[in-house]
């Protein structure tokens, strides 16, 4: 059975990756991720933003969306590029046409009582 793209679960920080790998044609600095934590407001400690990252690009490259450029060892592997597979490219392109939720709340209206 074939695992098609559409149908997979994304976490924001792969969909981030997917969208900065869309905007290099070349394979890019792993590096450039780490401005995925910017914008938090108590963002992991650097040491774990690193693991994090990581991990998801290992898994990524096990579900053939890129293909990592490094080293890998028995246990570890030492990621140093990355680039999108056609795959990966396709899913960015669906990614990034899809309209995005806005986060607005619901307020009671409140009527000024006179």
């Amino acid at each position: 059975m074939t695992l098609n793209y559409c149908d997979m679960r994304l976490s924001p920080l792969q969909k981030y990756i997917l969208e900065q790998g869309y905007s290099e044609p070349k394979p890019f600095n792993r590096d450039k991720l780490l401005k995925f934590y910017n914008n938090y407001k108590k963002p992991p400690l650097k040491e774990d933003q690193i693991n994090i990252i990581t991990k998801s690009l290992e898994r990524m490259t096990d579900k053939e969306l890129l293909i990592a450029y490094g080293i890998r060892t028995h246990k570890k592997w030492f990621i140093k590029e990355i680039k999108l597979t056609l795959k990966g490219i396709a899913m960015a392109k669906k990614l990034l046409s899809r309209q995005q939720i806005l986060p607005l709340r619901k307020r009671k209206l409140i009527k000024d009582k006179k």
